[in-house]
């Protein structure tokens, strides 16, 4: 471990004890669903499968999240359950993409979760369900103590070069993962990474996951089926972490990619940069103009955006028996 390695994990663990000492824990239960490295695991999409099968089973989950980059300040609701109350701007990516699809279920930014949770409780109707609170990328907001710690790990790249911030994507070390009450591995089955995982926690389920492409969503909001890609030149481009995992999902859903234009994570499009990319769509003949759910909340405060703009909706799929006993642990707290 290199010298600036050695102060990040200094600072790290001082920071998780004096933040443990201060712990709060709300009145109802509480699942984290986050991730040990910077960047894209999927927790997103995780969070609305999660919601959406909290609501099947007679919850009602509420999402607290920070809003990373979002401009409002102190707790509020991005959303009630029943669309989205405030720009992507102010509320982060994350937040308005979860208002966008998640029906039924609030949405909550604030940097403190346990002061969201509470501010959720005194200004929602819950309707006589109970309530379960969800954060999304909080395994490390230890301020909250939560009753399920989900972890997901990319099985593609699970630790880039295993080194801590700043030299490398992890969060914390590795040994943080004995905190996990579940492992998930996303986007491909690797069984070397789920050994080793095992001898790191081998107290906690593993899990398989993968994302899928569900559909294509308008930029005014109608929706199509993936048949739509099939044999089309499509112009993609994307402002997340991992671009190439954006452009696998195309090529599986049988689009033929004449460009992946990739922007830096939380990109905000100007105008400018749209009039470019619909030049460049044209003059390569695509068909269709693509980018992430993330980008499309992006630049729909763009006016006058091109028709064939649309947005890959990507759904979460886990191993049968995740979702079972998941919610087993909450039914019984």
């Amino acid at each position: 471990m290199t010298p600036i390695e050695l102060i990040y994990r200094l600072g790290y663990t001082l920071k998780k004890r004096a933040v443990l000492k201060d712990r709060k824990a709300l009145p109802y239960p509480v699942i984290s669903i986050g991730n040990i490295t910077v960047g894209g695991t999927g927790k997103t999409p995780a969070a609305i499968a999660v919601a959406e099968e909290a609501l099947k089973r007679g919850y009602c989950p509420v999402i607290l999240t920070r809003g990373y980059k979002g401009r409002a300040k102190g707790p509020c609701l991005v959303s009630k359950g029943s669309g989205r109350l405030l720009s992507a701007a102010d509320a982060g990516d994350e937040p308005a993409l979860l208002a966008e699809r998640l029906d039924g279920v609030p949405v909550v930014k604030s940097a403190d979760r346990y002061a969201g949770g509470m501010f959720a409780l005194a200004q929602l109707q819950m309707d006589g369900k109970r309530p379960l609170f969800i954060l999304d990328d909080g395994f490390q907001h230890w301020r909250l103590a939560r009753d399920v710690d989900i972890v997901l790990i990319d099985g593609i790249n699970p630790f880039g070069n295993r080194r801590l911030l700043p030299l490398g994507p992890l969060r914390g070390p590795l040994a943080e993962l004995k905190d996990a009450d579940f492992m998930v591995i996303t986007k491909t089955r690797n069984e070397q990474l789920a050994a080793e995982l095992k001898t790191i926690n081998g107290k906690a389920p593993l899990y398989f996951s993968e994302y899928k492409a569900i559909g294509l969503r308008g930029i005014h909001g109608g929706q199509a089926g993936l048949s739509g890609l099939e044999n089309k030149k499509v112009f993609a481009f994307c402002g997340i972490a991992n671009p190439e995992s954006f452009r696998g999902t195309l090529q599986q859903a049988g689009s033929i990619i004449v460009e992946l234009k990739s922007y830096r994570d939380h990109y905000r499009y100007s105008r400018k940069d749209m009039d470019e990319i619909a030049d460049k769509a044209k003059r390569q003949g695509a068909d269709l103009i693509v980018t992430t759910e993330k980008d499309m909340i992006k630049i729909k405060e763009i006016s006058e955006l091109p028709s064939n703009i649309y947005a890959l909706e990507i759904g979460f799929r886990a191993d049968k028996n995740f979702f079972d006993e998941l919610f087993r642990r909450i039914d019984g707290r």
